[in-house]
């Protein structure tokens, strides 16, 4: 298996294919590719659910924040800020800026549905493309059983998706990695639901670990 191959099993893999349906909110999760956040919006303005929550803080405790537009400001806020410069109005916007992880990503923003008193039935989670698998898993800890989760994400092919911010020192190959390596380790924890990894997709990623792709990987 060539180092071509393997990414791209890899990121097959986690794409879930979920369908789009109407829903109640769109929870968008913060992270240093603004096309999610774009995506978000779009979603939003073609009316598949009445409120855009943008969740995260990101890396503003850092001295050396991802992008720079995120000096001095939250994930969420900078997403939020993208949102409103497409359309959508401010009213229809729920700023989560508190959550470092994907756990506290979907818990802070159940408390802010709950506080605000909307009722959800169904959400649809915007992540990036190879984020998608794991965060519909920790989703399934998170959210009541009563919630019906759907995970999509910018619809972008593996030869789009780079550009010239994402694909700087190949970073987000190393991220796609260690997302894989939490797939398979964080169920044990309790993080998310367990995913069968099929054999193809495991040899993949230590093809992956053995080329360099290992700045991501759990210590």
């Amino acid at each position: 298996m060539n180092t071509p191959e393997a990414i791209q099993i890899v990121w097959d893999y986690m794409h879930m294919g979920h369908r789009l349906s109407k829903a109640d909110a769109l929870l968008v999760l913060g992270s240093y590719d603004i096309r999610v956040a774009e995506y978000a919006a779009q979603l939003w303005i073609d009316g598949w659910a009445p409120y855009l929550i943008c969740a995260g803080s990101g890396t503003i405790h850092s001295d050396s924040p991802v992008w720079k537009e995120f000096v001095g400001s939250t994930e969420a806020e900078v997403f939020a800020e993208i949102a409103k410069g497409l359309g959508v109005p401010a009213d229809a916007i729920l700023i989560e800026n508190k959550s470092q992880n994907t756990g506290e990503n979907y818990k802070f923003s159940l408390q802010l549905l709950k506080n605000k008193h909307i009722e959800v039935e169904k959400i649809i989670v915007v992540q990036k493309p190879f984020m998608e698998r794991r965060t519909y898993a920790t989703g399934k800890i998170w959210l009541p059983a009563d919630i019906a989760l759907i995970v999509t994400s910018p619809p972008l092919t593996l030869a789009e998706y780079p550009n010239e911010l994402v694909a700087k020192d190949d970073h987000w190959i190393h991220n796609m990695v260690g997302t894989l390596q939490r797939i398979k380790e964080y169920p044990a924890k309790g993080f998310q639901i367990e995913q069968e990894i099929p054999e193809q997709v495991w040899n993949a990623f230590n093809c992956l670990v053995s080329k360099g792709y290992n700045e991501n990987l759990l210590k």
